[in-house]
């Protein structure tokens, strides 16, 4: 096999991004549960005369559809990390599209952890030299815990090197 070939040969390659619970059609039913659960409740209110009861629970709803919007424009982030034996890239985009790239040697690369007793793994950062970069900054603990197992253990194998036959 031609060694120039592993140079592009993926050990590892991820592509991490928040996790939204409720999908865009569920959210539909949602607000059509929500509306027509406020206009049920507002009708007492307007029959006894309490008329800005609906505008402040049409308020209400409003909020919760922006506070979800804003929840889906977020959802756009994610992250790609790429590991060869020669190459760690980790390039960032935020919700807004904006691009943040970095590019490190694997065989200097360590991970970096904080823990918490009680919640579990924190805070994930690949450091190199003075450098360091967050990992999976919107992942729960769980997961985080878990890309982390996965990352090291193709760090480890990326750190030995490539193997020639």
């Amino acid at each position: 096999m031609n060694p120039a070939s592993h140079h592009d040969t993926q050990i590892f390659s991820a592509r991490l991004s928040p996790h939204r619970s409720l999908q865009r059609r569920q959210f539909h039913w949602l607000m059509m549960f929500l509306c027509g659960a406020m206009f049920f409740i507002s009708i007492p209110f307007f029959v006894l005369g309490a008329w800005p009861v609906l505008g402040f629970m049409g308020l209400d709803l409003l909020g919760f559809w922006w506070a979800f919007r804003i929840n889906y424009r977020d959802a756009r982030a994610y992250e790609d990390i790429r590991l060869s034996h020669f190459e760690l890239s980790v390039d960032r985009v935020s919700a807004k599209g904006k691009r943040d790239e970095w590019r490190f040697n694997p065989a200097w690369v360590r991970i970096v952890k904080q823990e918490h007793e009680e919640f579990g793994l924190e805070k994930l950062w690949i450091v190199f030299r003075d450098r360091s970069v967050e990992l999976a900054s919107f992942l729960g603990p769980d997961q985080k815990a878990d890309f982390a197992r996965d990352f090291a253990l193709a760090l480890s194998e990326a750190k030995r090197g490539p193997r020639y036959s």
